[in-house]
Protein backbone atom coordinates (compact mmCIF):
# COMPACT_ATOMS: atom_id res chain seq x y z
CA UNK A 1 0.00 0.00 0.00
CA UNK A 2 2.97 2.31 0.99
CA UNK A 3 4.27 2.01 -2.38
CA UNK A 4 1.26 2.64 -4.76
CA UNK A 5 0.93 6.20 -2.23
CA UNK A 6 4.66 6.59 -2.98
CA UNK A 7 4.13 5.77 -7.07
CA UNK A 8 1.28 7.98 -7.21
CA UNK A 9 3.16 11.11 -5.30
CA UNK A 10 6.30 10.34 -7.70
CA UNK A 11 3.80 10.29 -10.92
CA UNK A 12 2.07 13.52 -9.72
CA UNK A 13 5.02 15.14 -9.29
CA UNK A 14 6.39 14.35 -12.86
CA UNK A 15 3.02 14.98 -14.31
CA UNK A 16 3.53 18.63 -12.86
CA UNK A 17 7.15 19.09 -13.74
CA UNK A 18 6.05 18.05 -16.82
CA UNK A 19 2.85 20.55 -17.08
CA UNK A 20 5.67 23.61 -15.80
CA UNK A 21 7.96 22.74 -18.49
CA UNK A 22 5.17 22.97 -21.06
CA UNK A 23 3.98 25.73 -19.71
CA UNK A 24 7.85 27.15 -19.57
CA UNK A 25 8.23 26.02 -23.38
CA UNK A 26 4.72 27.86 -24.09
CA UNK A 27 5.11 31.04 -22.70
CA UNK A 28 9.06 31.59 -23.53
CA UNK A 29 9.77 29.53 -27.06
CA UNK A 30 6.39 29.21 -28.30
CA UNK A 31 6.55 30.95 -31.71
CA UNK A 32 3.95 34.51 -30.59
CA UNK A 33 3.71 36.30 -34.44
CA UNK A 34 0.81 36.89 -35.93
CA UNK A 35 1.46 38.81 -39.24
CA UNK A 36 1.31 36.76 -41.98
CA UNK A 37 5.02 38.59 -44.13
CA UNK A 38 8.15 37.24 -43.29
CA UNK A 39 9.45 40.24 -41.53
CA UNK A 40 7.72 43.24 -40.18
CA UNK A 41 9.43 46.53 -39.34
CA UNK A 42 8.60 47.99 -36.04
CA UNK A 43 9.37 51.36 -34.90
CA UNK A 44 9.92 53.26 -31.47
CA UNK A 45 10.25 56.79 -31.27
CA UNK A 46 12.28 58.42 -28.63
CA UNK A 47 10.82 58.91 -25.37
CA UNK A 48 8.22 56.15 -25.52
CA UNK A 49 7.64 53.77 -22.35
CA UNK A 50 5.48 50.77 -22.78
CA UNK A 51 2.14 51.82 -23.45
CA UNK A 52 3.92 52.56 -26.81
CA UNK A 53 4.67 48.79 -27.33
CA UNK A 54 1.08 47.66 -26.06
CA UNK A 55 -0.67 49.82 -28.80
CA UNK A 56 1.49 49.38 -31.47
CA UNK A 57 2.99 46.35 -30.89
CA UNK A 58 0.21 44.21 -29.27
CA UNK A 59 -1.59 43.69 -33.09
CA UNK A 60 1.62 41.58 -34.17
CA UNK A 61 1.54 39.05 -31.32
CA UNK A 62 -0.76 36.18 -31.35
CA UNK A 63 -0.73 35.93 -27.31
CA UNK A 64 -0.14 38.89 -26.00
CA UNK A 65 -0.41 38.05 -21.96
CA UNK A 66 2.48 35.78 -22.25
CA UNK A 67 4.88 38.43 -23.65
CA UNK A 68 3.92 40.86 -20.94
CA UNK A 69 5.23 38.29 -18.32
CA UNK A 70 7.84 37.56 -20.30
CA UNK A 71 8.70 41.68 -20.78
CA UNK A 72 8.06 42.03 -16.64
CA UNK A 73 10.45 38.95 -15.93
CA UNK A 74 13.02 40.79 -17.87
CA UNK A 75 12.31 43.99 -16.73
CA UNK A 76 11.97 45.41 -20.57
CA UNK A 77 8.53 47.06 -19.40
CA UNK A 78 10.72 49.46 -17.54
CA UNK A 79 13.81 49.90 -20.10
CA UNK A 80 11.89 50.60 -23.49
CA UNK A 81 14.61 51.59 -26.08
CA UNK A 82 13.93 54.03 -29.12
CA UNK A 83 15.13 52.33 -32.43
CA UNK A 84 14.31 50.01 -35.32
CA UNK A 85 13.62 46.30 -35.28
CA UNK A 86 13.06 43.85 -37.58
CA UNK A 87 10.30 41.03 -35.74
CA UNK A 88 10.61 38.23 -37.99
CA UNK A 89 7.98 35.58 -38.57
CA UNK A 90 7.65 32.73 -35.95
CA UNK A 91 9.78 34.51 -33.42
CA UNK A 92 9.00 33.53 -29.96
CA UNK A 93 8.39 35.76 -26.67
CA UNK A 94 12.18 35.32 -25.57
CA UNK A 95 13.85 36.36 -28.75
CA UNK A 96 11.29 38.93 -29.07
CA UNK A 97 12.37 40.65 -25.60
CA UNK A 98 15.99 40.08 -26.07
CA UNK A 99 15.86 42.27 -29.17
CA UNK A 100 13.98 44.86 -28.12
CA UNK A 101 15.99 45.40 -25.22
CA UNK A 102 19.75 44.72 -26.50
CA UNK A 103 19.74 44.84 -30.54
CA UNK A 104 18.18 47.78 -32.58
CA UNK A 105 18.96 47.62 -35.89
CA UNK A 106 21.00 49.79 -37.91
CA UNK A 107 20.00 51.47 -41.01
CA UNK A 108 21.79 52.07 -44.65
CA UNK A 109 21.24 55.76 -45.14
CA UNK A 110 22.19 57.27 -48.48
CA UNK A 111 22.21 60.67 -50.38
CA UNK A 112 23.20 62.07 -53.81
CA UNK A 113 24.50 65.09 -54.82
CA UNK A 114 21.50 67.22 -53.28
CA UNK A 115 20.92 70.76 -54.43
CA UNK A 116 19.65 72.48 -51.66
CA UNK A 117 20.46 71.86 -47.52
CA UNK A 118 17.00 71.80 -47.35
CA UNK A 119 16.45 69.15 -50.02
CA UNK A 120 19.35 67.06 -48.05
CA UNK A 121 17.12 67.81 -44.60
CA UNK A 122 14.42 66.42 -46.25
CA UNK A 123 15.64 63.43 -47.96
CA UNK A 124 17.51 62.28 -44.89
CA UNK A 125 14.41 63.19 -42.80
CA UNK A 126 12.67 59.94 -44.73
CA UNK A 127 15.94 57.67 -43.46
CA UNK A 128 16.07 58.46 -39.49
CA UNK A 129 14.02 59.46 -36.62
CA UNK A 130 14.86 63.22 -36.86
CA UNK A 131 12.55 65.73 -38.61
CA UNK A 132 13.76 68.22 -41.41
CA UNK A 133 13.33 71.20 -38.91
CA UNK A 134 15.27 69.78 -36.16
CA UNK A 135 18.32 68.70 -39.21
CA UNK A 136 18.38 72.62 -41.10
CA UNK A 137 18.72 73.59 -37.55
CA UNK A 138 21.47 71.61 -36.25
CA UNK A 139 23.35 71.92 -39.87
CA UNK A 140 22.67 75.54 -39.17
CA UNK A 141 23.76 75.79 -35.89
CA UNK A 142 26.35 78.92 -35.15
CA UNK A 143 27.89 76.38 -32.47
CA UNK A 144 28.42 73.97 -35.20
CA UNK A 145 29.56 75.89 -37.92
CA UNK A 146 31.71 77.97 -35.84
CA UNK A 147 33.58 74.56 -35.02
CA UNK A 148 33.91 73.08 -38.29
CA UNK A 149 34.99 76.54 -39.86
CA UNK A 150 32.34 77.26 -42.43
CA UNK A 151 29.28 79.14 -43.04
CA UNK A 152 25.80 78.43 -44.00
CA UNK A 153 26.41 79.03 -47.54
CA UNK A 154 29.42 76.12 -47.54
CA UNK A 155 28.35 73.80 -45.13
CA UNK A 156 26.46 72.37 -48.07
CA UNK A 157 29.60 71.05 -49.14
CA UNK A 158 30.33 69.54 -46.12
CA UNK A 159 28.42 66.13 -46.84
CA UNK A 160 30.09 63.83 -48.65
CA UNK A 161 27.15 62.27 -50.98
CA UNK A 162 27.41 57.99 -49.89
CA UNK A 163 25.81 55.04 -47.88
CA UNK A 164 26.50 55.15 -44.50
CA UNK A 165 25.36 53.16 -41.37
CA UNK A 166 23.14 54.66 -38.04
CA UNK A 167 20.94 53.96 -35.76
CA UNK A 168 17.36 55.08 -37.15
CA UNK A 169 16.78 57.44 -34.11
CA UNK A 170 20.12 59.22 -34.20
CA UNK A 171 19.23 62.66 -33.28
CA UNK A 172 19.72 65.80 -35.89
CA UNK A 173 23.09 66.51 -33.93
CA UNK A 174 24.50 63.56 -33.80
CA UNK A 175 23.69 62.99 -38.00
CA UNK A 176 25.53 66.45 -38.45
CA UNK A 177 28.45 65.32 -36.11
CA UNK A 178 28.70 62.56 -38.38
CA UNK A 179 28.53 63.77 -41.36
CA UNK A 180 31.37 66.32 -40.50
CA UNK A 181 33.76 63.33 -38.99
CA UNK A 182 33.17 61.72 -42.36
CA UNK A 183 34.07 64.95 -44.41
CA UNK A 184 37.02 64.96 -42.12
CA UNK A 185 37.61 61.37 -42.90
CA UNK A 186 37.35 62.07 -46.69
CA UNK A 187 39.91 65.17 -46.71
CA UNK A 188 42.79 63.31 -45.72
CA UNK A 189 46.25 64.56 -46.22
CA UNK A 190 46.40 62.80 -49.88
CA UNK A 191 43.63 64.83 -51.21
CA UNK A 192 44.35 68.23 -49.12
CA UNK A 193 48.04 67.76 -51.34
CA UNK A 194 46.11 67.41 -54.49
CA UNK A 195 43.09 70.34 -53.55
CA UNK A 196 47.20 72.66 -52.75
CA UNK A 197 48.73 71.50 -56.01
CA UNK A 198 45.58 72.66 -57.78
CA UNK A 199 45.96 75.91 -55.80
CA UNK A 200 42.51 75.56 -54.11
CA UNK A 201 41.35 74.69 -50.54
CA UNK A 202 39.35 71.73 -50.12
CA UNK A 203 36.43 74.13 -49.81
CA UNK A 204 37.44 75.74 -53.17
CA UNK A 205 37.74 72.36 -54.60
CA UNK A 206 33.98 71.23 -53.53
CA UNK A 207 32.69 74.59 -54.87
CA UNK A 208 34.57 73.87 -58.39
CA UNK A 209 33.19 70.35 -58.09
CA UNK A 210 29.68 71.58 -58.03
CA UNK A 211 30.15 73.25 -61.51
CA UNK A 212 31.58 70.61 -63.12
CA UNK A 213 28.87 68.25 -61.43
CA UNK A 214 26.25 70.62 -63.11
CA UNK A 215 28.05 70.98 -66.40
CA UNK A 216 27.72 67.48 -67.08
CA UNK A 217 26.38 63.90 -65.82
CA UNK A 218 29.28 61.63 -67.84
CA UNK A 219 31.31 61.03 -65.26
CA UNK A 220 34.05 60.11 -67.83
CA UNK A 221 34.09 63.90 -69.45
CA UNK A 222 34.50 65.54 -65.50
CA UNK A 223 37.97 65.20 -65.58
CA UNK A 224 37.97 67.09 -68.91
CA UNK A 225 35.84 69.67 -67.95
CA UNK A 226 37.85 70.42 -64.36
CA UNK A 227 40.69 70.93 -66.36
CA UNK A 228 38.91 73.91 -68.52
CA UNK A 229 38.00 75.47 -65.36
CA UNK A 230 41.33 74.86 -64.14
CA UNK A 231 42.96 75.91 -66.99
CA UNK A 232 41.07 79.11 -66.82
CA UNK A 233 41.50 79.81 -63.34
CA UNK A 234 45.39 79.83 -64.27
CA UNK A 235 45.06 81.91 -67.12
CA UNK A 236 42.99 84.70 -65.06
CA UNK A 237 40.17 83.94 -67.20
CA UNK A 238 36.48 83.97 -65.96
CA UNK A 239 34.92 80.77 -65.33
CA UNK A 240 31.83 81.81 -67.55
CA UNK A 241 29.51 78.51 -66.31
CA UNK A 242 26.28 78.58 -67.50
CA UNK A 243 25.36 76.61 -64.63
CA UNK A 244 26.31 79.33 -62.18
CA UNK A 245 24.48 81.50 -63.73
CA UNK A 246 21.06 79.07 -63.77
CA UNK A 247 21.99 79.08 -59.94
CA UNK A 248 21.91 82.92 -59.91
CA UNK A 249 18.81 83.13 -61.52
CA UNK A 250 17.32 80.94 -59.30
CA UNK A 251 19.37 82.46 -56.04
CA UNK A 252 18.07 86.15 -57.06
CA UNK A 253 14.49 85.12 -57.51
CA UNK A 254 13.65 82.46 -54.71
CA UNK A 255 12.11 80.45 -57.55
CA UNK A 256 14.23 77.33 -56.87
CA UNK A 257 12.45 74.99 -58.77
CA UNK A 258 12.12 76.86 -61.91
CA UNK A 259 13.44 74.73 -65.20
CA UNK A 260 16.32 76.91 -67.15
CA UNK A 261 16.57 75.06 -70.13
CA UNK A 262 18.97 77.68 -71.86
CA UNK A 263 21.28 80.54 -70.79
CA UNK A 264 20.74 83.65 -73.60
CA UNK A 265 23.22 86.64 -73.33
CA UNK A 266 21.00 88.80 -71.18
CA UNK A 267 21.23 85.91 -68.51
CA UNK A 268 24.50 86.72 -68.16
CA UNK A 269 24.86 89.78 -67.24
CA UNK A 270 22.61 89.25 -63.56
CA UNK A 271 24.42 91.10 -60.70
CA UNK A 272 25.09 88.22 -58.39
CA UNK A 273 28.13 86.54 -56.79
CA UNK A 274 27.19 82.88 -58.29
CA UNK A 275 27.79 84.44 -62.00
CA UNK A 276 31.14 83.43 -63.21
CA UNK A 277 30.09 85.50 -66.37
CA UNK A 278 30.76 88.93 -64.48
CA UNK A 279 32.97 87.84 -61.61
CA UNK A 280 36.53 86.66 -61.60
CA UNK A 281 37.42 83.30 -60.02
CA UNK A 282 35.21 80.84 -58.19
CA UNK A 283 31.64 81.53 -56.84
CA UNK A 284 31.63 82.09 -52.73
CA UNK A 285 29.76 78.68 -52.02
CA UNK A 286 28.63 75.69 -54.14
CA UNK A 287 26.04 75.54 -56.31
CA UNK A 288 25.06 72.33 -55.57
CA UNK A 289 26.60 69.30 -53.84
CA UNK A 290 28.83 67.46 -55.76
CA UNK A 291 29.52 63.78 -55.75
CA UNK A 292 32.26 62.09 -55.40
CA UNK A 293 33.35 61.59 -58.58
CA UNK A 294 33.30 65.55 -59.46
CA UNK A 295 35.53 66.22 -55.95
CA UNK A 296 38.09 63.92 -57.21
CA UNK A 297 38.09 65.27 -61.17
CA UNK A 298 38.96 68.54 -59.54
CA UNK A 299 41.80 67.03 -57.61
CA UNK A 300 43.06 64.68 -60.55
CA UNK A 301 41.77 66.63 -63.54
CA UNK A 302 43.06 66.08 -66.96
CA UNK A 303 46.47 67.71 -68.44
CA UNK A 304 45.43 69.74 -71.84
CA UNK A 305 45.24 72.38 -73.30
CA UNK A 306 41.36 73.26 -73.83
CA UNK A 307 39.90 76.58 -72.97
CA UNK A 308 36.22 75.90 -73.74
CA UNK A 309 33.87 73.47 -74.64
CA UNK A 310 29.98 73.12 -75.68
CA UNK A 311 27.73 70.78 -75.81
CA UNK A 312 27.92 67.72 -78.51
CA UNK A 313 25.33 67.56 -80.84
CA UNK A 314 26.55 63.95 -81.74
CA UNK A 315 26.94 62.62 -78.66
CA UNK A 316 23.98 63.91 -76.66
CA UNK A 317 25.32 64.31 -73.20
CA UNK A 318 29.07 65.03 -73.96
CA UNK A 319 31.00 67.97 -75.24
CA UNK A 320 32.94 69.37 -77.49
CA UNK A 321 36.26 71.02 -76.78
CA UNK A 322 38.47 74.00 -78.03
CA UNK A 323 41.73 75.54 -77.32
CA UNK A 324 41.14 78.85 -79.19
CA UNK A 325 38.29 81.49 -79.11
CA UNK A 326 37.98 80.48 -82.95
CA UNK A 327 37.61 76.68 -82.77
CA UNK A 328 35.18 77.51 -80.31
CA UNK A 329 32.92 79.61 -82.08
CA UNK A 330 32.85 77.59 -85.39
CA UNK A 331 31.32 74.52 -82.47
CA UNK A 332 28.94 76.95 -80.22
CA UNK A 333 27.25 78.03 -83.84
CA UNK A 334 26.83 74.34 -85.04
CA UNK A 335 25.42 73.67 -81.10
CA UNK A 336 22.87 77.09 -81.79
CA UNK A 337 21.60 75.95 -84.84
CA UNK A 338 20.96 72.29 -84.27
CA UNK A 339 18.80 73.83 -80.41
CA UNK A 340 17.00 76.20 -82.38
CA UNK A 341 15.86 73.79 -84.24
CA UNK A 342 15.45 71.01 -81.39
CA UNK A 343 13.23 74.05 -80.16
CA UNK A 344 11.20 74.89 -82.96
CA UNK A 345 9.93 71.40 -83.27
CA UNK A 346 8.87 71.39 -79.70
CA UNK A 347 6.75 74.26 -80.14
Amino acid sequence: MIKKIFKIIALTILLGGLTLAGAGYYILLYPNTSFQEQENIFYIPSGSDYSFISKELYPSLSDTNTFYWVATAMKYTDHVRPGRYEIRKGMNNLQLVRMLRNRSQPVKVSFNNQDRLSLLAQRISKEIEADSTSLMNAFLSPYFLAENGTDSLNILGHFIPNTYELYWNTSAEEFAQRMEKEYKTFWNEKRKEKAAAQGLTPEQVTVLASIVQKETYMADERPTIAGVYLNRLKDKMPLQADPTVVYAIKETTGKYDTIIKRVYIKDTQIASPYNTYRIQGLPPAPIAMPDISSIEAVLSPEEHEYLFFVADTARIGYHKFARTLQEHNKNRQAYRKWLDRIMTNDK
